[in-house]
């Protein structure tokens, strides 16, 4: 039996993307070739791992018109979900691609206010949901506390489920104090945050992320790299996986499909390097499409292959 990948989101977004010809001050942007996608980290991955043919359930906390849109189209692509009802409306974000510069525009909301009640209520349902791996990606809404993600590694500890987070600032340093996770995601923006300095140089990199494993805060770091790729550090060393070079079409949930495809195959019992690869072709694949997260499996299976047949 495939094993069960829970996905949690507390501040999910409608995601909106399309193309400009180009993004100036004062001007009416007439855009084109427009998306719209259910988003937000953990709903994201959700979409990734079905996508891949993973079983997952994704846990969501959805409000207003705008959270009925986005379970709308969970529920539409056949993507299980749970939620969380909250008073106040799923935010809404828009991502442009300005068609002549190149550049891509990301505009995303804060959210909406989680009350006490409505955030012990997601905690609850994570609690009663069955699942090997609990995956938490994506920002904190207000009204959550900061050590939020600490708070769900313990529940999913507790039950004997492995935890793992694509988080950052206060939330991720709350849950690495904490302790005890699978796997941590940053980028490598997030790492030197995290830190307090430089790790432009492969080797710096390479300690700061052993540094989190060594200290038993997580037991693997997949730090991804955007141009010079990705690398999975465990007990065993570091892996490197070099980046595809794919045509750009939006970056939006990239880091996710990353994250998604490579904790599906270290649960189906994928060696490190076979899983820092599907991540890396999956997160190659949403580049090259336009919207949020998009993929087809077969695209990535065939990226997959090309990593493994460059690295054999």
């Amino acid at each position: 039996m495939s094993p069960r990948l829970i996905t949690l989101t507390l501040n999910p977004a409608l995601d909106l993307a399309a193309d400009a010809d180009a993004v100036l001050p004062t001007h009416k942007i007439r855009m084109h070739h427009e998306h719209a996608d259910a988003g937000g980290g953990g709903v994201n991955v959700a979409r990734v791992i079905h996508a891949l043919g993973g079983d997952t359930l994704a846990i969501i906390a959805a409000g207003g018109a705008s959270g009925r849109v986005l379970e709308e189209m969970l529920d539409e692509a056949g993507v299980p979900r749970r939620s969380v009802l909250i008073q106040g409306r799923t935010r809404v974000s828009l991502n442009v691609l300005d068609t002549h510069s190149g550049l891509e525009y990301r505009f995303v909301p804060e959210g909406p206010k989680l009350s006490e009640a409505e955030y012990q209520a997601f905690l609850d349902a994570v609690a009663a949901t069955e699942g090997e791996w609990v995956i938490a990606s994506g920002s904190l809404p207000h009204g959550v506390p900061d050590g939020a993600y600490a708070e769900l590694a313990r529940i999913a500890a507790g039950q004997g489920r492995r935890f793992a987070l694509d988080t950052s600032g206060i939330a991720l340093r709350a849950a690495l104090q904490r302790g005890g996770l699978e796997l941590v995601k940053p980028s490598l923006n997030e790492l030197e945050l995290l830190v307090g300095r430089d790790l432009a140089e492969p080797a710096a990199q390479d300690v700061e992320a052993m540094a989190l494993v060594r200290s038993g805060a997580t037991r693997l770091v997949a730090l991804t790299l955007g141009r010079d790729g990705a690398l999975l550090a465990s007990a065993e060393g570091v892996l490197r996986m070099p980046a595809m070079d794919v045509p750009m079409q939006s970056s939006v949930g990239a880091g996710d499909a990353f994250l998604g495809a490579t904790v599906l195959a270290l649960a189906r019992g994928a060696s490190k390097r076979e899983a820092l690869a599907w991540g890396t072709a999956a997160g190659a694949t949403v580049i090259a499409c336009a919207g949020t997260a998009r993929m087809r499996r077969e695209d990535v299976e065939r990226r997959y292959c090309e990593l493994m047949g460059v690295m054999e």
